[in-house]
């Protein structure tokens, strides 16, 4: 006998950047994120977090920067910078298997679009669309940090955008 699986809390998310100090000042002054453990280089070794770290990258990684972050909802942020990291012309290949993007709240997107444009990100959208337009106000946009990651804006809880049926 089986047993129906429960929902499972979302923890933490690891995000790779190409500069470290401007992502972590990215993310706790443009989207208020709070810096719970300040950039650390974390070295291939004998140590429980090298060996670790071996098992996940493989053998000959040699040593990365990390930063931890917290959102006000208690979600961690990882933010990794590698040795040699590459960044990709287009780092939205939506069609390609993974994670294409991540989505904040924030009842103001008009606001956040325009603070993340101003710390160097994008818009991947030229306006915010309405999920049900002239009937509630729920929005959404998609942008891009300033090193490429691709994140949305949502303007009200995933539930209550998706409750509602956005798509009928």
């Amino acid at each position: 006998m089986s047993k129906t699986p429960y929902p499972r809390n979302f923890s933490h998310i690891g995000i790779s950047v190409p500069d470290l100090e401007a992502a972590v000042r990215f993310y706790t002054e443009v989207l208020g994120w709070y810096l719970i453990m300040p950039p650390t280089t974390i070295t291939e070794d004998d140590s429980a977090v090298g060996v670790m770290c071996t098992d996940v990258f493989g053998p000959g990684w040699g040593e990365f920067r990390i930063a931890h972050l917290s959102t006000g909802d208690r979600i961690g942020v990882e933010l990794f910078q590698f040795r040699g990291q590459e960044n990709p012309e287009d780092n939205f290949e939506y069609w390609k298997t993974g994670i294409f993007h991540f989505c904040v709240q924030d009842p103001n997107l008009e606001e956040l679009a325009e603070k993340i444009e101003a710390a160097g990100g994008r818009r991947r959208m030229k306006e915010p669309r309405y999920y049900y337009p002239g009937e509630k106000p729920y929005r959404m946009i998609y942008m891009e940090d300033p090193f490429g990651n691709i994140l949305e804006i949502y303007s009200h809880s995933y539930e209550l955008t998706y409750g509602s049926g956005a798509y009928q």
